[in-house]
This record gives structure tokens, C-alpha cells and sequence, in this order.
């Protein structure tokens, strides 16, 4: 069974977002692997150990990135790479999805591919099903519970109406939810051998593709508008009055 789970670089859970110039900064926060990654590498560390086979991670950025490929493969991947460019800046979901499948693609003979549920930056969600359009495999989405049963698998989807099982044929894509378990931490030895690793990096020459056009762009972000709020305190010598205080404030405010 050959994997690929797809992982980003994200920052920090805790950093505040600020907007300098129309651009966002996250400022000096700690950047760290997508929180929803690491579930999708749990499920296919538990498919390598049920099924054999190989794990391989996979992300796109700059040189800093390959600190979560480093992450992967403390945790137990067996090997990682990086897809970096000059030309992959400001990329929409979609240009994503074009790099990721033609890296699976690249990879060869690849049976599963794993996302994570959603990045914690952006939110959207959207590139595992994307991606798996462009590969033209099924998109398996929301996935608590993963059986394979020969070239079959058998998933078990979180929705919001309940669970829902669906059925699909080999090799297919993969976005996994919190209730498949909580991801393993990195062992000792798993740190010492991903400090050591090399990690290779693939520009798109590489990928024998140009550089995808983003059919979204952020050409500038404006703060929000600052709020004032204040809180008064309505007293009175009795219920009643306090009561139609409040009431002639709120009808004056046009809160009714």
C-alpha cells in the first residue's frame, strides 16, 4: 500500500491576525503543522500498520516548511517531500489542488491520499475534493472510520445529520475528522531520525506543469471598522420604574 498524506504549515493556534498595509501578518508567531494534518497522518500510519506499505508526506512552501515534514516523520512517515517554487506564492485552493495532484501523480503508484479536514488559516476545507477531481479518484470526505477490503474501501463519514456510509473503489482521496483518534506523539528515535533526514525538494519543472493561475486573489485587506461599546447600569427606587427606563431607552435606541 503506497500513501501520500498532504500536510501544510500553519501558524500557531494562538496567534493574533493583525492587518499591516493591507496585507495580513501573523507577526512572530511559532509556525507548526495543521492541527487537522495530524489526524490525517494518524489514519495513514494505522493503514501502513494494518496493511504494510510506505508513508509518504508531502507540502508546499519555502525552505522553513520542511520543519513539518520533519514533524511527519518524527511521528512515523517514511520518508517526505517538498514542493518549492518561486512561482507558487498567493495560491487560491484550486492552484493547490493542481501542485498536490500533480505531486501524487509524480510520486507514482500511490493507492491513498490524506488531507486533513481543513487548514486552521484559511478554513476553506475545499482541497481534498478538489484535488481528488483533478486525479479523478473518489473523494471520501469527513472520514471517522477507514476499511479496506481488498481493492474496496469502506468509510464511516461524521455529518451533521448523523454518520453516513459510503463505498468506493481504490486508490481514493481522503479528509479525516477529529473522531478517527487522537494523533501519536513523535517517539524519541522518530526525532533522531528526522533530524537527519533529507528531505528533497521538487520545483515544477519537476512536476512537468507550469504555475497554476489562482482564480481567487486578496489584493488587499481592510481592517474592520472599530467598535465602541460601552455598558450603563439603569437603577430606580422600584421594579416597575427600572423596567420602564429600560424600556424607553431600548424604543429610543431603536433597538425595537
Amino acid at each position: 500500500m503506497k500513501i501520500v498524506v498532504c500536510i501544510k504549515q500553519v501558524p500557531d493556534s494562538t496567534a493574533k491576525v493583525v492587518v499591516e498595509h493591507g496585507k495580513v501578518s501573523w507577526g512572530d508567531a511559532p509556525l507548526i503543522m495543521n492541527p487537522w494534518d495530524e489526524y490525517a497522518l494518524e489514519a495513514a500510519l494505522q493503514q501502513k500498520e494494518a496493511l504494510g506499505g510506505t508513508v509518504t508526506a508531502i507540502t508546499i512552501g519555502d525552505e522553513s516548511t520542511k520543519e513539518a515534514l520533519k514533524r511527519a516523520l518524527a511521528m512515523g512517515a517514511d520518508d517526505a517531500t517538498l514542493i518549492c517554487d518561486p512561482a507558487l506564492v498567493n495560491m487560491d485552493t484550486q492552484a493547490t489542488a493542481q501542485v498536490l495532484a500533480a505531486t501524487i501523480l509524480k510520486t507514482g503508484g500511490v493507492d491513498m491520499a490524506f488531507f486533513g479536514r481543513q487548514a486552521i488559516d484559511g478554513d476553506a476545507g475545499l482541497v481534498p475534493a478538489q484535488t481528488a477531481r483533478l486525479l479523478g479518484w473518489p473523494a471520501l470526505t469527513l472520514a471517522s472510520v477507514i476499511k479496506i477490503e481488498g481493492i474496496n474501501v469502506r468509510v464511516e463519514r461524521g455529518i451533521e445529520e448523523g454518520r453516513q456510509i459510503v463505498t468506493a473503489k481504490l486508490p481514493a482521496v481522503f479528509s479525516l475528522t477529529k473522531d478517527f483518534g487522537e494523533p501519536r506523539y513523535p517517539s524519541f528515535m522518530g526525532i533522531r531520525k528526522a533530524s537527519r533526514a533529507e528531505i528533497p525538494t521538487w520545483p515544477l519543472t519537476e512536476l512537468g506543469i507550469a504555475a497554476p493561475a489562482s482564480v481567487i486573489a486578496w489584493p488587499e485587506i481592510i481592517n474592520p471598522p472599530s467598535r465602541e461599546v460601552k455598558c450603563e447600569f439603569i437603577t430606580g427606587g422600584s421594579p416597575e420604574e427600572i423596567s420602564e427606563t429600560l424600556a424607553n431607552k431600548i424604543l429610543a435606541e431603536k433597538v425595537l
